[in-house]
């Protein structure tokens, strides 16, 4: 069964917090993703496996820890989840990266799947799903979808905000994936964007509107 995981650190509180605001531009907006990211990575990495290795170091042999698996796989949702790749990137240099592109219907509020392309053996690697954003849980529960129907099985979603709703979404479609938040926001407004929220992620990433 997976769980719920919400990382508090004061750091992560305090960047989320400047980019709620509405005035932060898009560059400063940029720069707090990633650092979020690489700092939320150190509780989604926690519990990887690791072996013992020969060392030696300048003064003897020795054994130490050492990642049992290296190949793990980042696939950002299109396009507000490539804001998180970098920071995920700086912590793991040797993961690899896939990409699903979604589009959410203005109308309906579900996401139609227009990219796939990932990594050569993905799927026996630990994936990890991210997105800005979690509202309603359909781009998270269609990219999982996706992921799962070509043989993939040990993913983890991650999301900067996330509402009630998403979560359960989530956890209703896929109880078996764990879901890592900064933060559990109030709800959805009647447009589906999360309360209180920071916008739309992906625009206030690229400066577009």
């Amino acid at each position: 069964m997976g769980s719920l995981h919400v990382i508090s650190h004061p750091l992560i509180e305090a960047k989320l917090t400047r980019m709620r605001d509405k005035d932060t531009p898009s560059p400063e907006f940029r720069t707090l993703l990633r650092e979020i990211s690489l700092l939320m990575g150190y509780e989604i990495t926690r519990d990887f496996p690791t072996h013992l290795i020969s060392v030696e170091t300048p003064i003897c042999l020795g054994e130490f820890p050492a990642l049992k698996d290296d190949f793990f796989t980042i696939v950002p949702i299109l396009r507000a989840g490539l804001g998180m790749v970098d920071g995920l990137l700086e912590l793991m240099p040797f993961a690899h990266v896939g990409h699903i592109g979604l589009v959410r219907n203005e109308q309906t509020h579900l996401p139609e799947e227009y990219y796939y392309k990932m990594p050569e053996g993905y799927e026996r690697s630990v994936i990890m799903v991210v997105d800005p954003m979690l509202a309603t849980g359909g781009s998270a529960v269609d990219a999982i979808d996706s992921l799962k129907r070509r043989g993939c099985n040990n993913i983890r979603l991650v999301n900067l905000v996330a509402a009630p709703r998403g979560i359960d979404a989530v956890r209703a479609a896929h109880p078996d994936v764990d879901i890592y938040v900064a933060a559990v926001d109030e709800g959805l407004n009647e447009h589906a964007y999360i309360v209180p929220g920071l916008g739309d992620a992906g625009d206030r990433i690229f400066g577009t509107r």
